[in-house]
């Protein structure tokens, strides 16, 4: 029976896990290696990390993780199915070399999210590189370009107005969905900034610096990058076996210190808020609820 077991290991759940084993708790980190962000060269807006790649930030979290004898990390591995027994909760992971199940007696949802991106042909050879879903992250480096905002949801309009912050030629694109109301289509005229209403035939650029986006209807416009709304869904089957209250997007919802409706289970990160997608936002996140699950009680019940 561990102390807690941390369910993610990105920014958030390795801040967890950090922060408890400096509490001197028995923790499990569970680390399905898929990370959202594996396209992205580049990570910014962390405060002395400022450009690191994000698959470097994780190595140096790990290699920090291994200083706590007390804290183990499960690579390649996935929580099947979480369930409450009566002293906490049992895992069910699935994982080559990983144990078939474990126990802990608290539990950190920090899975993030999974990424849907437009349905754009050969759109995956520039995310990343020139095409980024994260204005706060990589808008600065973008600025002043001719930019692309390509999506397919209700809140296109809400992001072209963000994404206008940096750049003065915007032009949205909404690949034939109805993204953009008459209204607002004429708002973000008033501002400079164009609609595109045609289904896209392809991206135009070589080795992920995108050139131009090609229409449909013949129509080519010169970008010289931008940003895409994906659709985002939290990966959290595996609770479906508790009576956990999400929101209206399947995110959990949690107080100010991620604490969800079950007692012992706690969230952090993206699969527990709709707010700003930064990994110093999750790690932060991370770290407090590393704090309240201490002060809730996990107390020094399995100590050294």
């Amino acid at each position: 029976m561990r102390d807690a077991l941390v369910i993610g290991g990105g920014p958030a759940g390795l801040s967890a896990a950090l922060n408890l084993g400096r509490a001197r708790a028995t923790v499990a980190v569970i680390d399905a290696d898929r990370p959202r962000n594996a396209a992205t060269l580049n990570s910014h807006g962390f405060l002395t990390r400022d450009g690191i790649p994000p698959h470097e930030l994780r190595a140096l979290a790990r290699e920090e993780l291994a200083a706590y004898p007390q804290v183990e990390l499960h690579r390649r591995t996935q929580v099947a199915r979480l369930e409450r027994d009566g002293e906490g909760f049992t895992a069910t992971l699935a994982g080559r070399g990983a144990p078939a199940t474990l126990r802990a007696r608290a539990v950190l949802v920090a899975t993030g999210l999974r990424e849907t991106l437009p349905d754009v042909p050969n759109i995956r050879g520039f995310y990343g590189m020139s095409l980024f879903s994260c204005a706060a992250c990589d808008a600065w480096e973008l600025q002043d370009r001719p930019l692309a905002l390509i999506g397919e949801t209700s809140d296109l309009a809400a992001r072209a107005r963000l994404i206008a912050r940096w750049t003065h030629t915007l032009t949205v694109f909404t690949n034939g969905a109805d993204a953009v109301t008459t209204v607002e289509e004429a708002e973000l005229a008033a501002s400079g900034i164009r609609v595109e209403r045609a289904p896209i035939a392809g991206l135009v650029g070589d080795r992920g610096a995108l050139e131009a986006v090609a229409l449909a209807d013949g129509t080519r416009v010169e970008v010289t990058g931008g940003f895409v709304r994906p659709v985002w869904t939290p990966a959290l089957e595996f609770l479906d076996g508790l009576d956990v209250e999400r929101d209206a997007e399947g995110h959990l919802v949690v107080d100010r210190s991620g604490r969800t409706s079950v007692p012992g289970l706690y969230g952090a990160g993206d699969a527990a808020s709709p707010g700003p997608q930064q990994l110093i936002v999750a790690a932060g996140q991370g770290a407090r609820a590393a704090a309240v699950l201490v002060h809730d009680g996990l107390g020094v019940v399995t100590a050294h």
